[in-house]
């Protein structure tokens, strides 16, 4: 669980993300610069990807370098997906929101 407030801004923008899109999950991440993304999951036709892994592409979009923390809300990502961001940066903390916003890695 972490109490770090840039955890918590984390939790702060995919809440908002989510209620804001209608979506049933949302996903923050903050890069190894302090700089923030956010995504909901995509589908389109066969096409499906998670929040977790929409947030990725979304960084990534940015040339980032490495991942510090993911925060995902609303439902739990694919045992996949989290592998994926274990490949791409194995020191990113990545953590989600229970129904009570307590932040539980994964």
């Amino acid at each position: 669980m972490s109490s770090n407030p840039e955890d918590l801004k984390l939790l702060t923008l995919a809440k908002a993300t989510m209620a804001r899109s209608n979506s049933n999950s949302a996903a923050a991440l903050r890069d190894n610069t302090g700089r923030t993304y956010v995504a909901i999951p995509v589908k389109s036709g066969a096409l499906q990807v998670d929040a977790l892994l929409a947030v990725l592409v979304v960084a990534k979009a940015s040339s980032i370098n490495g991942i510090e923390a993911i925060v995902i809300c609303g439902e739990k990502p694919a045992q996949t997906s989290i592998s994926v961001i274990n490949g791409e940066d194995s020191t990113a903390n990545i953590y989600f929101a229970s129904d009570k916003d307590e932040l539980l890695s994964l």
